[in-house]
């Protein structure tokens, strides 16, 4: 009997300690705000995420990356979904909805097997290899790292081959019509004399300090692993682009072509333009319509100029007058220096808070200019670094003087420059993910409002370099037309080519490569108006509601302050702002 009664004392014991326990738990589950789920969801989708495989060692294996990367972002959805965002700050609330977005993409990215057809007209994993010869050696030690650099360039270029093969296998691919001359960005580096390769570069200028005999062995085993890892790998890239990936690259042009490719091009219009409120139709009509817009414009200032022809006569004129063309890429750098430092000047007053990072103006790297775009904005890449505006001064008689004002302000500042330092100098207080963050619908839109901003900054000094503002602001029009043409109407390259060159006053070689920059990245070019559009309507919305109250640095502190958001978020805080003041 007193052994039952010992063991009934020790289960009601046990039982009482459990429910202490299961209580305690309770307390602790019920003092956990909202604000902290979201902050331990937002630390573990920060955490990096450790694989017991190598994702760039075999297909295979980033196959399993994306899977594991796809089902990690389900899960963490899921919780996500569960935090509310009632009581949520506001900050808090954007980070939320930035982060689900994130993690969406991610899903998609899997679900579409994007990772299959890692290259576009202008872009791929050979343009980069040779940044690793951007360097001086100091030392023997740091000698030995780019030996080992060198040494490792054959796994990658295989590596990324054996990526190319299994996308075209898959059905997923880039259309040939976009590789139009793509042999300048091999060939350069299938050359005779080793000494002359960009990745012996380095080896022409070895340390003083070091002997003759010590030279001479580096010297000899710098040419050897040049010659092997580097001319070598680039004579199997020109093989496998010319006899095995060009032969089976799809004809058809539209990625809606492609396995899934309608239900592909629609998810890139939500991700580019951070909506789902549109279809290809839908912005198809709203391109026309701005088209139309701009087009009235530009012939006003035509009139305006007394020039006797048609608009096609006109748009030849600024193609072939020698005026509007730089006669030596030096000159041409100048002048967008200029430009820069002209804006620069006019910065505080119309913006509170300024960027700390300064930027440069440097020439587009020449292993891509020859597809590049006429210009590009390259972050900052670490706290010593300064941020790059580049200019592309490759072909000349193609980049024109009248459009530089425009890109200096899209690209530098205060365009991306401008935007991308803010963001990446948030609080700390402001998450790490969304420091990082870039969506182009914000991005790119506020680049495209910064050319139109700066016409107030009374950048455009001719009639000429206002026309190129709105030449700047039609291409980006008519990219809604051609980009949903393409990949959803069946258009081709030609009726592409045709309809940016009757409308805008882009050289004809500005032409040919920005549209097989669309061609071969479905969505992205929708982003600069779509965004655009939106910021200069809650811009207007805010003047006509506040009047005389409105102030330009305190919009432009709302709609940079929270970094980069999606519009939708972005017309909340402006809507926001405005209720605020009519309040006060």
């Amino acid at each position: 009997m007193e052994i039952k009664l010992r063991i009934k004392f020790k289960h009601m014991k046990a039982t009482k300690l459990f429910a202490i326990a299961l209580l305690l738990s309770f307390i602790a589950c019920k003092q956990e705000t909202p604000s902290d789920q979201l902050k331990t969801i937002i630390q573990e989708y920060e955490k990096p995420r450790e694989y017991d495989f190598n994702r760039t060692e075999s297909v295979e294996n980033t196959i399993k990356y994306y899977q594991a990367e796809s089902d990690f972002s389900v899960k963490l959805k899921e919780k996500l979904t569960a935090v509310s965002p009632t009581n949520l700050s506001e900050t808090d609330k954007i980070s939320r909805e930035l982060l689900l977005f994130v993690l969406q993409d991610k899903i998609d990215e899997h679900t579409y097997k994007m990772y299959l057809n890692p290259i576009t007209n202008e872009s791929a994993f050979h343009l980069n290899l040779s940044r690793i010869a951007n360097r001086n050696f100091k030392n023997k030690k740091q000698i030995i790292e780019y030996l080992k650099q060198l040494e490792n360039l054959p796994k990658r270029v295989a590596y990324n081959l054996n990526l190319l093969r299994a996308g075209v296998k898959e059905g997923i691919s880039q259309p040939k019509a976009v590789f139009y001359k793509y042999e300048n960005t091999y060939e350069k580096h299938i050359i005779e004399d080793v000494t002359k390769s960009e990745f012996y570069a380095p080896f022409l200028k070895l340390p003083f300090s070091f002997s003759a005999a010590l030279k001479d062995s580096i010297i000899t085993a710098a040419k050897i692993s040049v010659q092997k890892n580097a001319i070598d790998q680039y004579k199997k890239i020109k093989t496998f682009f010319e006899e095995e990936y060009f032969p089976n690259t799809r004809k058809s042009l539209g990625v809606s072509t492609i396995p899934n490719g309608k239900e592909f091009y629609q998810n890139r219009i939500n991700f580019y333009t951070t909506s789902t409120k549109y279809n290809a139709d839908d912005i198809h009509q709203i391109g026309l319509k701005e088209v139309a817009r701009i087009k009235a414009e530009m012939q006003q200032i035509i009139k305006d100029l007394g020039f006797k022809g048609t608009f096609a006569d006109f748009l030849k004129f600024l193609r072939t007058d020698e005026q509007f063309y730089a006669k030596t890429p030096k000159e041409l750098l100048m002048f967008a220096r200029d430009i820069a430092k002209r804006i620069d000047a006019e910065l505080p007053k119309y913006f509170i808070t300024l960027p700390r990072k300064p930027y440069g103006v440097v020439p587009v790297p020449a292993a891509i200019a020859p597809n590049y775009t006429g210009g590009r904005y390259s972050g900052s890449r670490s706290e010593t670094s300064a941020g790059f505006y580049w200019v592309n001064t490759y072909n000349l008689p193609s980049r024109t003087l009248y459009t530089i004002p425009a890109l200096t302000a899209h690209e530098a500042v205060p365009g991306h420059h401008l935007q991308m330092s803010l963001n990446n100098e948030l609080p700390e207080t402001i998450p790490r993910f969304r420091r990082n963050l870039y969506l182009s619908a914000f991005g790119e839109g506020w680049g495209l409002y910064s050319e139109y901003l700066v016409e107030e900054m009374d950048i455009y000094t001719t009639p000429y370099e206002k026309f190129g503002q709105l030449t700047y602001e039609m291409w980006r029009a008519c990219r809604l037309v051609v980009d949903t043409g393409v990949h959803a109407k069946g258009w081709t390259r030609q009726q592409m080519i045709d309809y940016m060159a009757s409308n805008t006053a882009l050289s004809m070689h500005e032409v040919t490569t920005e549209t097989d920059r669309y061609i071969s990245w479905p969505g992205q070019a929708l982003s600069y108006k779509m965004g655009e559009i939106k910021i200069r309507e809650m811009r207007k919305k805010a003047e006509t509601e506040l009047g005389d109250a409105f102030n330009i640095r305190e919009f432009h502190e709302v709609i940079l302050a929270e970094g980069t958001v999606t519009l939708s978020i972005l017309e909340s805080r402006v809507n926001s702002y405005i209720a605020k003041h009519k309040n006060e």
